[in-house]
């Protein structure tokens, strides 16, 4: 039997940082460069860990804002849900199906691991049926 695979083995790091700050074009490009659709935001002055999206950088800029000019900062989910390193999957992708969300930040205490993302589970659970049928 397998055991249950736990977020800390199918989560995404390091973690992309980005400021409340940095411009809406400054985060994409980030985010491209690591191809990674979302970035942990940190802000020390303010509401303190957020998180900001591929779809929250597309809704900004479809609504007609400049990402030139527009800042993180207006853009950035502050109730971010967290889950444990020790989760199972399946507890990961219930709290995802839960909260209507495709991204969960992974803390250990005040740490940040990573992220895991509905990509990260997809990967992992195709790659283990894909396993399972070359060993039948």
């Amino acid at each position: 039997m397998t055991h249950a695979m736990q977020v800390r083995e199918a989560m995404s790091k390091p973690v992309l940082l980005v400021g409340p700050q940095h411009t809406l074009r400054q985060a994409a490009q980030l985010m491209s460069m690591r191809r990674v659709g979302s970035a942990i935001v940190i802000d020390p002055d303010g509401e303190g860990l957020g998180i900001m999206t591929e779809r929250d950088i597309l809704n900004a800029i479809g609504s007609g804002l400049d990402p030139d000019v527009e800042q993180c900062a207006g853009h950035i989910t502050w109730d971010v849900v967290y889950a444990s390193p020790d989760w199972s999957l399946e507890e990961a992708a219930m709290a995802m199906t839960r909260g209507g969300f495709r991204h969960l930040a992974v803390l250990d205490g005040d740490e940040i691991l990573g992220i895991i993302s509905v990509r990260d589970l997809m990967r992992v659970w195709a790659l283990r049926r894909a396993e399972a049928t070359a060993n039948v």
